[in-house]
């Protein structure tokens, strides 16, 4: 059974940073892994995407702050969040998308933005 383990959320300063870490188990073959988020109120959406060939996609709301980075060998992706907002304010959620249309999610971290 894959799973996905989270670690990193926290509160934070408005303009500090934190680093998201997302361990991978049982995972012999990927598509891409990335960070989703989701605040109170809203649907769940994408924050950074990374192929397995180390391809790059991430919301035009983190771009220049957020960066997605991944350890091929032991299956962890990170996501460190630089210069945060209030509006960044959410339960941030790793996914694995693997062959076959196969799909997982972590149990979400609390991230939250303020003074």
């Amino acid at each position: 059974q894959v799973q996905l383990v989270e670690s990193g959320g926290g509160l934070v300063q408005p303009g500090g940073s934190l680093r998201l870490s997302c361990a991978a188990s049982r995972i012999f073959s990927l598509n891409y892994m990335g960070w989703y988020r989701q605040a109170p109120g809203k649907e769940r959406e994408v924050v950074a995407i990374i192929s397995s060939a180390g391809n790059t996609n991430y919301a035009d709301s983190v771009k220049g702050r957020f960066t997605i980075s991944r350890d091929g060998a032991n299956n962890t992706v990170y996501l460190q969040m630089n210069s945060l907002k209030p509006e960044d304010t959410a339960v941030y959620y790793c996914k694995a998308k693997l062959p076959l249309n196969r799909t997982y999610w972590g149990q979400g971290t609390q991230v939250t933005v303020s003074s």
